[in-house]
């Protein structure tokens, strides 16, 4: 099968869609809890994006970077590293946008939000400016959206609250600090989620993001 054949005129499309399967997923029920959810009320798992369904495919819309041959590069993306990709299809503005469909449950959970604003403490400020200048790793991309939204805990936000107004965000292998204050989010630190002997201890190349924890390890802790 010639794949390259396949993939010419796709390099001029900004966004792409990416048809993929769930693999690590084996089960699946009827009703779930979306991590949009103030009310904390299980949903119909056709009236959500949940991974776990009876047929596990999976549909997200990333960037397309570029293309190298049969490899394509893509930002923006939620997949696991090796998750099997099954089809890829241009994403079309003119089709596919429609900004003022209704969403059914999820609007009644937008108007609920509470659109808290985000603030960035001089160390976060500075540690972040240093692991996206050194790494390209832009952690408050994630976060912000996340915050802004809802900063309490829930299942699948990876929040913890470790004080009255502290808590603290799990981004992939890192940790982000932040208080909460009214409807004021604070981002104080980021951390690493490896402890340091753990860092120290570790086979070169072994952690995620590895050269980048080592430095942070090194400049930061």
């Amino acid at each position: 099968m010639n794949f390259e054949q396949a993939l010419q005129d796709l390099a001029g499309f900004e966004k792409i869609w990416l048809i993929y399967w769930f693999h690590r997923n084996t089960t699946w029920k009827p009703k779930v809890l979306p991590p949009r959810s103030f009310k904390n009320e299980k949903r119909g798992v056709f009236a959500t994006r949940s991974p776990h369904r009876p047929n596990p495919i999976g549909l997200s819309l990333v960037t397309l970077v570029s293309i190298e041959g049969r490899v394509l590069k893509v930002a923006d993306t939620d997949l696991l590293d090796g998750t099997p990709i099954l089809d890829i299809k241009p994403y079309l503005s003119y089709a596919e946008a429609f900004p003022n469909a209704k969403m059914g449950w999820l609007d009644e959970e937008i108007a609920a939000e509470k659109n808290f604003e985000i603030e960035l403490s001089e160390l976060f400020k500075k540690q972040h400016e240093w692991l996206f200048k050194n790494y390209e790793i832009d952690i408050l991309k994630t976060i912000s959206p996340i915050l802004k939204n809802n900063p309490e805990p829930h299942q699948y936000r990876r929040i913890t609250q470790l004080s009255e107004n502290l808590f603290e965000i799990a981004v992939k292998s890192w940790r982000v600090h932040f208080a909460v204050f009214k409807n004021v989010v604070t981002l104080l630190k980021i951390g690493s989620g490896y402890g340091i002997q753990e860092i120290v201890l570790a086979p070169q190349n072994s952690l995620h993001d590895d050269k980048a924890h080592r430095e942070f390890l090194n400049v930061w802790m």
